[in-house]
């Protein structure tokens, strides 16, 4: 269905939903229709060709707001943006980039935060996300999220839900398949990892007989609550908890950003490998969209410069 030339592509499709493409083949899909209360990424495909992430928990039917790797929060001046059970949404206003490339794809979108009645968002959002190969056909996945109250300020507050979570395949859980929980030290289970800092958390296991793969979930360096104390649970889910240990306030004229990476490997959590991307990932200059100069492109996605 995709060429494959150039290497890494996004291709938009049809209900505001966008393939991304690496060496011809779908490995991630981004959904933003108004027919769920948020968008959402799904599947992330692994190196099998098998998904990473599922929609919804295996067995909870009130927990189909786990779509895959989404973005929420539990508490926005005490509306709820986590749960299906308010009127609370967030919707993709427009997209501003697509870039196809030979080392990395990228695309740049923005999304508003609507308690649901007012018809002005109490929050902006910009999202850059990009797709690039990794060793034996794995992928990595980098989310750069920048936050803007619309009012002066506005309050994150305290909670172990928000602000980027992600839903595993079933099979690859502890409780409904083999996964394993593997925190950058090395420490394993949700008994030991559960509101403890760690810079990345992987969880794998068996996607399919005799095919292990799985997934790792980085914290940036330069997030304000790095290394973040993690929400993680054997049933199959996990997320960078940015205000577990308090609120956090955003700013009209000081936009807020957090960056974090997801690598879809083979084979179980490798804790030097992780290191190593890790400390990649840590040094890469973050996205920036300006506006193009080129003929029919409003924006760019361009990495700072270091200078």
């Amino acid at each position: 269905m995709f060429p494959k030339s150039p290497r890494c592509q996004v291709v938009p499709l049809p209900q505001k939903q966008v393939a991304f493409v690496v060496d011809g083949q779908e490995r991630l899909r981004w959904h933003a229709a108004a027919d769920a209360p948020r968008p959402f990424f799904f599947p992330l495909i692994g190196p099998s060709g098998l998904p990473l992430t599922r929609m919804g928990h295996p067995g909870a039917p009130n927990h189909d707001h786990h779509r895959s790797i989404w973005f929420a929060h539990y508490k926005v001046l005490g509306i709820d943006f986590w749960s299906d059970t308010s009127d609370a949404v967030i919707r993709q206003e427009h997209w501003l980039a697509y870039q196809n490339g030979q080392e990395e794809a990228s695309m740049a979108v923005e999304l508003g935060w609507y308690d649901g009645h007012n018809p002005a968002p109490l929050l902006k959002q910009k999202l850059v996300t990009a797709i690039a190969p990794a060793e034996d056909d794995g992928v990595l996945i980098e989310i750069q999220t920048t936050l803007n109250s619309v009012a002066e300020s506005l309050e994150l507050e305290q909670t172990n839900f928000g602000l980027l979570a992600v839903r595993v395949a079933g099979a690859i859980s502890a409780v409904f398949g083999d996964g394993v929980l593997t925190g950058s030290d090395g420490t394993q289970t949700e008994k030991q990892l559960f509101g403890k800092a760690s810079a990345w958390i992987d969880y794998s296991g068996s996607v399919d007989q005799g095919i292990t793969e799985g997934l790792t979930y980085f914290d940036h360096a330069q997030n304000a609550s790095y290394p973040s104390k993690w929400h993680v649970r054997d049933d199959g889910w996990i997320g960078a908890s940015v205000c577990r240990d308090g609120p956090v306030m955003l700013y009209r004229d000081q936009p807020t950003t957090w960056r974090y990476l997801i690598h879809a490997h083979a084979g179980p959590a490798n804790v030097e490998a992780s290191h190593r991307l890790a400390q990649a990932f840590d040094r890469r200059p973050p996205f920036a969209l300006k506006p193009a100069k080129k003929p029919h492109h409003e924006y760019l996605i361009e990495r700072e410069s270091h200078e």
